[in-house]
C-alpha cells in the first residue's frame, strides 16, 4: 500500500463512518502511524440520505472528502480500498490493493442492510445505505413517473406510482413522510396528466409500533403526522416475500408495487478472518468488551454499529446509531494512547442523549432523557441537531439554504436523474409503445 515504515506503532482503521472519523481526529497529532482504509474517498452522513433520495439534498451536501479530514494531521494516511480479509496470525490486514501489516487495528465497517436471509427480496427491493443508493432511489422514483406517463395500463400505471415502505423505523419514517410532501406540493405540479391522487404511500411495520425505539408519546405523535400526509400504516403485518411486482405478507395483505424500499433492519458489515467465537451470527456483529477489544483478541478492536458490548443494560449490544459509534471511537483513539504508555484503559459507558425523527414540515419528533416533545419545535431541533453533526462549513451553510429554499418554496430541485436506474424486472416499452 506505499505505507512509509515507521518507527512508531501503527494503528489501522477499517472503515471512514462515524466510529473511524471520530477515532481518527481523536489520534490527530499523537505518537503513532495511523492508516485510515475505506472503499469511498468521503465521509456519509447518513441521517440526510433520505432527503437526498427524495430530491431535497445533492448527494454533495452531506458527503465530506477523508483526505480534507486527516489533510493536516501528521503520520496519517489514507487509501481507498476494499478490505477482503484480516489475517490475526500475522497482524496483516489484506486488501484489494495489498496488504499491510498493523500494531493495532481497529475494525469500524459500520452496517449493511438486512433482509434476513430472503434473497427475493434482496435482488428486487431497494436499500437506502450508501450515497449511490440513495442516488438509485432518487432515480427510480422519477423515471416510475415517467413511466407511468406513457403507459394506458391502469394496473400498470398504479403499480408505478404505488410505494411501499418496509420498517417503520427512523429511516422508514422520515422516508414515507417526505414522499408525501412530494406527492402534495411537487408532483402534481411536475405530472399534471397523471392523477397523483391516486399514488399511495405504503409504511409496512411488523410490530405494533413504529419507532418502537423511541417513547409511546413519539411513536403515537408520528404515526398521527404521518396518517395527516396520506401515508398508509400498517402494522403486525410481516412481508414474506416480493417478486419485483407484487408484496406477499404474513396475511391475506398484498401490494402491487414497482418500488419497494427495505429499511426493516441493519447488521453488521463483517470483514473475513476473525475467530467464529468472537461474532455474533444472526446480527453479524463483533463481541467486544468494555473497551472495545475484541473478544479473544488484544490488540484488535471494533467500534460503531459492527461492535456489540453487551451489558446489563444492553444485552443485545448498544443502538446502531451515529451516537454510540462516534462515543465509541473517541474513548477508544484515548484508550489506544494509554494502552501503548502501559497505562490503565477508561471503560466505555454510553451516554445517551436522545433521539428524533423528523416526518416532514414542521413535524417531527424528539426524546430526551427527561423530556418528551413534538411539532414545530421537535421540528426545528431536529434541524438544527443535523446541521451541527454535519462535517464541513460548506456542508453545514449549503443544507441550511435548501432547507430555507424548500421551506419558502415548497420545492425539492434536486430531482434529476443523474444516474438512470432500471431493475430488470420492470416493464420496458419498445419504440412502438411509445
Amino acid at each position: 500500500m506505499n505505507i512509509p515504515n515507521s518507527a512508531l506503532p501503527r494503528i489501522v482503521i477499517i472503515g471512514g463512518g462515524f466510529a473511524g472519523i471520530a477515532l481518527a481526529k481523536k489520534l490527530k497529532n499523537k505518537k503513532v502511524q495511523v492508516v485510515l482504509l475505506d472503499k469511498h474517498n468521503y465521509h456519509t452522513f447518513q441521517p440526510l440520505l433520505y432527503q437526498v433520495a427524495t430530491g431535497g439534498l445533492e448527494a454533495g451536501s452531506i458527503a465530506y472528502p477523508i483526505r480534507k479530514v486527516i489533510q493536516e494531521y501528521d503520520d496519517v494516511y489514507f487509501r481507498l480500498t476494499n478490505v477482503q480479509e484480516i489475517d490475526t496470525t500475522n497482524q496483516k490486514v489484506i486488501a484489494e490493493i495489498g496488504e499491510l501489516s498493523y500494531d493495532y487495528l481497529v475494525i469500524a465497517t459500520g452496517s449493511k442492510t438486512n433482509y434476513f436471509g430472503n434473497k427475493e427480496i434482496e435482488r428486487n427491493s431497494m436499500a437506502m445505505k450508501t450515497i449511490p443508493q440513495s442516488l438509485n432511489i432518487r432515480s427510480l422514483i422519477l423515471e416510475n413517473f415517467e413511466q407511468a406517463v406513457l403507459t394506458t395500463d391502469v394496473a400498470e400505471q398504479n403499480s408505478l406510482i404505488n410505494f411501499v415502505l418496509v420498517g417503520g423505523g427512523p429511516t422508514g419514517v422520515e422516508l414515507s413522510g417526505a414522499l408525501a410532501e412530494m406527492k402534495k406540493a411537487i408532483l402534481q405540479k411536475d405530472y399534471p396528466d397523471l392523477d397523483i391522487a391516486k399514488m399511495e404511500i405504503n409504511l409496512i411495520q411488523s410490530g405494533d409500533r413504529i419507532l418502537n425505539t423511541m417513547s409511546e408519546k413519539s411513536s403515537q405523535a408520528a404515526e398521527k403526522f404521518l396518517v395527516s400526509l396520506g401515508v398508509k400504516i400498517w402494522k403486525n403485518v410481516r412481508v414474506t416475500n416480493y417478486d419485483g411486482r407484487t408484496i406477499t405478507t404474513n396475511s391475506d395483505l398484498t401490494f402491487e408495487t414497482a418500488t419497494v424500499i427495505w429499511t426493516a433492519g441493519v447488521q453488521g458489515a463483517i470483514v473475513a478472518g476473525l475467530d467464529a467465537r468472537s461474532l455474533v451470527e444472526k446480527v453479524e456483529r463483533i463481541l467486544v468488551n468494555e473497551f472495545n477489544q475484541v473478544v479473544g483478541y488484544e490488540n484488535i478492536f471494533a467500534v460503531g454499529d459492527i461492535a456489540s458490548m453487551e451489558s446489563e443494560t444492553y444485552p443485545q449490544g448498544h443502538p446502531m446509531m451515529a451516537q454510540p459509534a462516534m462515543q465509541q471511537g473517541e474513548l477508544l483513539g484515548e484508550n489506544l494512547v494509554k494502552l501503548i504508555q502501559n497505562k490503565p484503559m477508561e471503560a466505555f459507558e454510553y451516554n445517551d442523549k436522545g433521539s428524533m425523527a423528523t416526518i416532514g414540515r414542521n413535524k417531527a419528533v424528539v426524546d430526551l432523557p427527561k423530556y418528551h416533545f413534538s411539532g414545530v419545535f421537535a421540528w426545528f431541533v431536529w434541524m438544527f441537531v443535523h446541521l451541527f453533526s454535519l462535517i464541513g462549513f460548506k456542508n453545514k451553510a449549503v443544507v441550511f439554504l435548501n432547507w430555507v429554499y424548500n421551506y419558502i418554496r415548497f420545492d425539492r430541485e434536486g430531482r434529476l436523474i443523474i444516474r438512470p436506474f432500471k431493475k430488470k424486472s420492470f416493464t420496458t416499452f419498445t419504440s412502438d409503445e411509445m
